[in-house]
């Protein structure tokens, strides 16, 4: 019997399957998803098997055999298998690549040669072992050539052998347990504590840990007493590391469904029932009531028999999120995302993995959960740009997700207040069948929206940050002891320092942007490269003390804030939510304490449901108008009218304020009315006169490369590659320098690609991307190419 296996070796060189013989001790052992590991060249390493066959093309003496198998049950299954090979060719990626992103970091390994003793040795051997070993551990490469001369003789005989050491990226965490022997034994009447701890330790029915015996009273000494008796055995016990061990959730129950949702609820349910891989879209106001119709929609699944995964977009909604569903769902729930430890995004894998648990939620990557029924797909806030990885592999989680739905035969959800226009386009054509929910359950009303032109504040004398309306209104919720939210998507204090005698600004020497002042620790830093250099009173260029900030980010406001209303403020930006568990902290404060006021970046825009939020003020609407992105007006449109669907989604009635310089721009104005439709209908207009997404594909190819020269030769070659190979429906943007010239020291050009239908596409791809990996190899000048896009910057 043979595996063909992949290597876990990212390098395109070795992008494919290698047969290797399946030893006969591991012929009923080895399963398609196994991690093994095999001889590679001059060392080991781990792969994984993705076949397993009768015979080899390969002389049977040329093939090595594999070593070892790294786990009980398969990692991928015969489904993940499949599903990275679909996902490698689609993005253009190495399957190694694919399948590392598939499952958690924890599975990664590393390996090392060491010389081990055998349980028959004799002393004299045991003695020169243990002279050299450190540790208990002697590894063949610490040792000189005559050390190991005088290790020899004891390996020939065999006492001493070498051997392959692996180490997995993280461990099972284990602690000490102990174990009843009791058995009738004779009692204890001398030693009341001993007796007492013994019962406890008999009456549960599986090993207690040592840490809950001692949390109940009951010494490590004591215990050792009773296992001196022979009454208990210590034995190591794998615990799960749980990260809401500590939380408390209060039940849930099902809420009674609005008209718009039964009829929503009632079609996805006959697709789940009748195992359909249909996908759905839930376009549904924000309040509307869209997460509990994916509750009952889950609960059908888990009737049925059947899993389910839940994604947000952002960890800073997985709090709130995962309130809900362990409310809900209890220990059904597993939670992904990265804020996680290493062991715990370990832990909860493997609980589903084992069947332990039945719904997932989290973000991107745990649309990769490895269920084996699933009976439904969620994916809240559909729109959301951060469902599309930025660096290799850049998957889609909603391609996935139909990938896997076709799979499973199991509906998909696509839910929003805002969804993209690739999917309303599609849900228009009824390639997606489309459900509104235009009504907030219980009578809510939708808050009432304005605009205020800064242009005519400044014009009045008001140059701060507030409009004299938007302070008014926080005043008012304050005086109220209501809650405000105030969106300004901007991190930092100031955006950059300016020399006011010479105009110099200091440039990140790394990137082709300035560098953003942050005050709580003096420096300008480079959000791109995290270049970081502490500021001087002293201008660089000229030597004049005449220096100045401008502009304002989230740290400058925060501090505005405070002076103007003397209130406590919580912020939540990339800065203040680095520490794990930062964002369930500051938003658990924020609803415990009556916060007065929240301020961040467009992490707090999404999700967040408070009953004494009654107030959205956006400080500035126009931060993504002018970016060079043709989906510039849509994000400003998603962006506004999700965190104006923050404020009034309970009892109180809600108030939203965008500032803006750009008044009278339908992003903004429809925004106000939360008129979805008609900006659809005028954005659309825009993408088929200058034909973008949805009426074409795209594909962007990025170069970069230390010289410039370099850039330009490169890109004038994949130019004339795709000119030759492609057919003269396709247009090609470019050679052009990217919109951010250089980053990291590398400077940046870059092709669009878009096309409508390109069958013989796949195999121009995979040319520029061998050809390309052979020359960053020789001159380290890269290639990116990014398959389906959402930046095109």
């Amino acid at each position: 019997m043979f595996a063909a296996v992949i290597v876990g070796v990212n390098s395109k060189d070795v992008n494919r399957l290698f047969d290797y013989k399946i030893p006969d001790r591991l012929t009923d052992v080895i399963k398609v998803g196994h991690r093994v590991f095999v001889p590679f060249g001059p060392r080991h390493v781990q792969a994984y098997v993705m076949s397993i066959h009768d015979d080899t093309g390969v002389p049977e003496d040329k093939v090595k055999e594999i070593v070892k198998v790294m786990d009980v049950e398969p990692v991928l299954t015969d489904e993940l298998v499949e599903l990275s090979k679909k996902l490698a060719n689609y993005y253009i990626e190495p399957y190694i690549s694919v399948i590392e992103t598939i499952l958690p970091v924890a599975l990664k390994t590393k390996s090392k040669k060491v010389l081990m003793l055998d349980d028959s040795a004799s002393g004299e051997a045991k003695f020169i072992y243990e002279s050299y070993a450190v540790n208990g551990e002697l590894e063949t490469k610490s040792l000189h050539t005559r050390d190991l001369a005088k290790l020899m003789p004891y390996i020939d005989t065999g006492e001493i052998y070498e051997d392959i050491l692996i180490k997995q990226h993280t461990r099972k965490k284990i602690q000490k347990g102990v174990r009843s022997l009791y058995l009738n034994k004779a009692p204890l009447e001398r030693a009341p504590k001993q007796y007492e701890a013994l019962h406890v330790i008999e009456d549960s029915n599986e090993p207690v840990l040592l840490a809950d015996l001692k949390a109940q009273g009951y010494s490590e000494a004591l215990v050792r007493e009773l296992e001196k008796k022979g009454y208990v055995e210590k034995l190591d016990m794998i615990v799960e590391r749980d990260p809401y061990e500590s939380a408390v959730f209060e039940a849930d129950y099902e809420k009674e469904l609005t008209g718009e949702q039964t009829a929503a609820f009632n079609s996805i349910n006959n697709a789940l029932n009748n195992r359909e891989d249909e996908t759905f879209l839930l376009h549904g106001i924000t309040g509307s009531g869209k997460t509990e119709v994916y509750l009952q929609l889950i609960q059908t699944a888990l009737n049925n028999g059947r899993d389910a995964i839940m994604l947000v977009p952002e960890i800073a909604l997985t709090p709130q999120m995962v309130n809900r569903f362990k409310a809900r769902f209890g220990d059904d729930v597993a939670v992904l995302h990265s804020a996680l430890s290493h062991g715990e995004k370990y832990d909860e894998w493997r609980k589903i993995q084992s069947g332990r648990a039945r719904v997932s939620v989290g973000a991107r990557s745990s649309i990769f959960a490895p269920f084996k029924n699933i009976g439904i797909i969620i994916i809240d806030e559909e729109h959301e740009t951060t469902y599309k990885q930025s660096e290799r592999p850049m998957y889609h989680a909603a391609e996935v997700a139909k990938l896997r739905s076709e799979y499973h035969h199991c509906p998909v959800v696509l839910g929003s207040a805002t969804p993209s226009l690739e999917s309303y386009a599609r849900s228009s054509k009824e390639v997606y069948k489309r459900f509104e929910l235009t009504h907030r359950p219980g009578m809510q009303q939708v808050p009432k929206a304005e605009i205020v032109d800064m242009s005519d504040e400044h014009k009045d004398g008001n140059s701060g940050i507030l409009s004299r309306r938007l302070e008014a209104a926080i005043q008012d919720r304050i005086d109220r002891g209501e809650q405000t939210v105030l969106l300004l998507n901007r991190r930092g204090f100031a955006n950059f320092q300016i020399c006011q005698n010479c105009g110099h600004v200091p440039q990140c020497p790394n990137c082709d942007i300035s560098l953003t002042y942050h005050k709580n620790n003096s420096s300008l830093l480079c959000h791109y490269c995290s270049y970081e250099e502490q500021v001087t009173r002293k201008c660089a260029d000229c030597g004049s003390t005449d220096v100045t900030f401008r502009g304002t980010g989230t740290q400058k406001v925060e501090e505005i804030l405070r002076d103007v209303f003397n209130v406590d403020i919580i912020r939540m930006d990339v800065d203040t939510t680095q520490r794990k568990g930062a964002h369930e902290q500051l938003l658990s404060r924020f609803e415990s304490d009556n916060v007065p006021i929240l301020l961040g970046t467009q992490m707090i825009a999404k999700g967040l449901d408070y009953p004494n939020v009654t107030l959205v003020g956006v400080l500035n609407a126009d931060t993504m108008l002018n970016l060079p992105d043709f989906r510039a007006n849509e994000r400003t449109f998603q962006l506004l009218t999700q965190v104006a669907g923050r404020a009034g989604r309970h009892e109180l009635p809600g108030e939203v304020i965008f500032q803006t310089y750009n008044p009278e721009h339908y992003a903004i104005t429809l925004a106000m009315t939360n008129n979805y439709t008609e900006f659809y209908d005028r954005e659309m207009q825009f993408r088929k006169f200058a034909r973008y997404s949805p009426y074409y594909f795209h594909i962007l190819f990025t170069v970069s490369a230390e010289r410039i020269h370099d850039c330009l030769e490169a890109t004038t070659d994949i130019h004339k590659t795709l000119v030759d190979n492609v057919s003269e429906s396709c247009i090609i943007i470019g050679p052009s320098p990217s919109p951010i010239e250089r980053i990291k020291n590398k400077n940046r050009f870059q092709i669009l690609l878009k096309y409508k239908r390109e069958p013989e596409l796949k195999h121009v791809l995979d040319a520029l991307d061998e050809k390309y990996t052979q020359i960053y190899k020789k001159t380290g000048l890269s290639l990116k190419i990014d398959v389906d896009p959402q930046y095109i910057m």
